[in-house]
């Protein structure tokens, strides 16, 4: 029984975000709606107090509080009694991995650390190489090694500008500087980030410091809470953030399972293609982006392929070998910005016989630039570290000494060396493949997506009939997914841009004239950025600026964080600008956008009816059940208008059958009857059969049946409309009648099936049951 606490998997949920401006009470006022849409939890983001002004709440700072700005454990005690006053229960977001400690006063373990050092009573929740910094913890805070002239000494404290650092007992004599060098801890110049850190950080964000949450005691303090809340009833699921970063992920699941009562929990694993999850974990799957990409996929033409990269070849000036990209990618993350994660891992290693600490070191950063999935987990992923030292044998045969030498160290379990090397590639392979090959690659960006394989250019209704089919059977309570927080670019962005594959020459005519009036000296990320203008057009000036100024800066191929190049930039921004200013172009962008525009519409619909009813739990990302043409963070986390999606879904029950146009009401509608349906009647979700369609347009359909409910979609729609249409196109169902839960039409199926073009008159997409 959903609320009370008890095991339950949900049948649908709608992820919720939370921070000072979106509070607690807040998300109560929508309970009505999200029971109205037809969810059986909310999702929410993490929830513990975290970072001062932090939008996200990955940075927790304290694990036994809830975050007072998103409205402390009254808010809660107040959202969570509207949940169960509508039969709903919660789904909560936890960071094991890592805690905030950009404010070190704000962390009272972190303050504690750096004021006693090793004898701090919480020493052993962090990852500290206190060999390494002579004692002491290197902080990366400084301007300059000169602004060590800049510290104070203030009530107790040193202070450094707005930075606030302890004082350990009986140091606090003497200058600033002399002040600082008797404590726990060094500031350092933040350009030493890269190599000389020696705390272990969340990818490479210095003001995450990883937690040891293997240690009992770590995991006891940081879950108390959470057991608190469970044993109440108020948490019903678990959604694990970054689980490649803990030091034993199914150790830390099987402990997690036991506090919780095995309580539904799926984990932030990214899967490669066919990648599965450890069958051991105590996870019923993951947070979904594999199902993205699987329905994704199917919505892509492939016969666009050729004409893509032959357009790509144009634009980079040579044929992009992007296996080769993404090698070079994550060589300058080993290299640069997780350089001091490297060097732990050389430090553990020591010496090799025959073999300088030199090739040691470049030997290890291969091995991570040529993992081919996040990471291993000994024993049982042991295949995927042989597969890699092989690679780099036949790429580096310099090195095969040193690879020889690891090999044997990186594949024992359990050891402190293989551990890390495990914690470390998942860092590795996100930051040079999801934050800088996917910027660097400008091809076709609809596939530059989490959890995706841009070298696939579409996939089959067979392969996706496939891939589901194995959903159902080893994975039917894994969470589906098509838009998060973290998602590069919207599902409706995507699903719009999906129709360009169908328009390859006329996309290529367009670009090339753009490209042409508005030249950038980097080319592939000018194509970058005119397909994500068409993807989420019409958006504002602002918007746009930020999202070319991030994708820029994230590519770091003419511009980055650290190293901003002022001038392009300003030519980046003067070719954002042209979109807005130019009136050719303009009136180029605005007339191609009418012409995709009803096509992206039909693909979105398709896309949200295959993922809302797929095996596996659905996650509606809070707005989408309207059109929502977001691009990356920040600008997926705008405000949502709730209360126009309340009077939107009204009207739907009020009997009006939207057409596709009507200001995402059709779409609203595809997501109030899919997840009430799985809501009130589980038992027709249980299975998965394929549907046949036959007749002249047959390879622009998908159909399954769930066992009790049949899901039809249209894919390559511009090919539909320009071959005339479903003519004799039918369903192979069994004989009688059936009725579509979003529109009402019935069709029946007789010798020669059920007539599509009769059953999708309406819409694109049709949901049926018996009639």
């Amino acid at each position: 029984m959903t609320g009370t606490g008890t095991p339950s998997t949900p049948t649908g949920t709608y992820r919720l975000q939370f921070h000072a401006d979106f509070t607690l009470d807040q998300g109560a006022e929508l309970a009505g709606y999200l029971a109205d849409l037809g969810v059986s939890h909310a999702y929410a983001s993490p929830l513990l107090r975290s970072a001062e002004g932090s939008n996200h709440g990955y940075d927790t700072t304290d694990h036994a509080h809830v975050d007072e700005a998103r409205g402390g454990r009254a808010g809660l005690d107040r959202f969570v009694a509207a949940l169960h006053e509508h039969g709903l229960g919660l789904v909560l977001d936890l960071v094991p991995n890592h805690m905030g400690v950009e404010d070190a006063h704000a962390s009272g373990w972190w303050w504690s650390l750096l004021e006693l050092g090793p004898d701090s009573p919480h020493a052993h929740a962090f990852d500290v190489d206190w060999d390494a910094g002579g004692g002491r913890v290197r902080l990366p805070v400084l301007g300059s090694a000169d602004d060590l002239a800049e510290l104070r000494v203030q009530d107790g404290e040193l202070r450094y500008y707005e930075h606030r650092f302890p004082i350990a007992p009986g140091t606090g004599e003497g200058t600033p500087q002399e002040v600082h060098d008797r404590q726990h801890y060094e500031l350092v110049d933040w350009r030493r980030a890269d190599g000389d850190l020696n705390y272990r950080r969340f990818f490479a964000i210095n003001t995450l410091a990883g937690l040891r949450v293997e240690d009992e005691r770590v995991f006891a303090a940081t879950h108390a809470l959470v057991a608190e809340l469970v044993e109440a009833g108020y948490v019903d699921g678990l959604r694990i953030d970054h689980p490649d970063g803990l030091a034993d992920p199914r150790g830390y699941l099987d402990r997690l399972a036991e506090l919780t009562g095995h309580r539904w929990t799926v984990v932030e694993k990214i899967l490669e293609p066919g990648e599965d999850l450890p069958e051991a974990w105590a996870t019923a799957g993951t947070t979904g982006y594999d199902a993205l990409a699987e329905v994704d996929g199917v919505l892509v033409d492939p016969a666009g392929e050729a004409a893509f990269t032959a357009l790509d070849t144009e634009v980079a000036g040579h044929e992009v070998d992007y296996a080769e990209l993404v090698h070079s990618a994550k060589r300058e993350v080993t290299d640069g910005i997780l350089g001091s994660e490297v060097s732990r891992l050389a430090r553990l290693v020591g010496e090799l016989p025959g073999v300088t600490g030199d090739d040691v070191r470049e030997a290890l950063a291969e091995l991570l630039a040529s993992f081919d999935v996040y990471r291993t987990y000994l024993p049982d992923g042991r295949a995927h570290l042989d597969a890699t030292v092989s690679a780099v044998r036949a790429r580096r045969p310099d090195l095969t000494a040193a690879v020889d030498g690891l090999h044997p160290l990186l594949a024992t379990p359990g050891t402190e060396l293989a551990t890390r090397f495990e914690q470390t590639s998942g860092p590795v392979m996100a930051k040079g493949v999801e934050d800088s090959a996917y910027y660097r690659w400008s091809r076709f960006v609809a596939l530059n997506e989490v959890g995706g394989d841009p070298t696939r250019f579409g996939t089959s209704v067979a392969d996706f009939h496939a891939a589901q089919q194995s959903r159902a059977e080893h994975r039917a309570a894994s969470m589906t997914t098509l838009s998060t927080h973290d998602t590069k670019r919207s599902e409706d962005v995507r699903a719009r841009l999906a129709v360009l594959a169908e328009l390859p020459d006329e996309w290529t005519t367009l670009v090339r004239g753009w490209l042409d009036r508005h030249p950038l000296t980097d080319r592939p990320l000018a194509h970058q950025v005119w397909q994500n203008l068409v993807g989420a057009w019409p958006l504002s000036r602002e918007r746009a600026r930020a999202y070319a100024e991030k994708a820029a800066r994230e590519a770091g191929t003419s511009t980055t964080y650290t190293a901003v190049d002022e001038e392009f930039e300003a030519s980046l921004q003067a070719m954002v600008d042209a979109a807005f200013d130019d009136p050719t172009t303009r009136g180029e962008i605005d007339a191609f956008v009418d012409r995709i525009t009803p096509h992206g519409r039909s693909n979105s619909l398709a896309q949200k009816l295959l993922q809302l009813t797929v095996a596996g739990v659905p996650d509606v990302y809070q707005g989408t059940e309207l059109w929502d043409l977001s691009l990356v963070d920040p600008d997926n986390r705008r405000p949502v208008d709730h209360a126009e999606r309340r009077r939107l879904l009204a009207e739907l029950d009020g009997g009006t059958v939207p057409a596709v146009d009507d200001g995402g009401a059709a779409k609203l509608l595809v997501v109030s009857r899919a997840l009430r349906h799985r809501r009130d009647v589980p038992e027709a979700f249980a299975g998965y059969t394929p549907v046949e369609v036959t007749g002249a347009a047959a390879d622009h359909a998908v159909a399954f049946d769930r066992g009790g409910v049949v899901t039809v979609a249209t894919r390559l729609p511009v090919g539909l409309a320009d071959g005339g249409g479903w003519r004799d196109t039918a369903l192979q169902l069994p004989h009688g009648g059936w009725r579509d839960l979003l529109t009402g039409t019935r069709v029946v199926s007789a010798s020669g099936g059920a007539p599509v073009a009769e059953l999708l008159a309406q819409l694109p997409v049709a949901l049926l049951v018996r009639d």
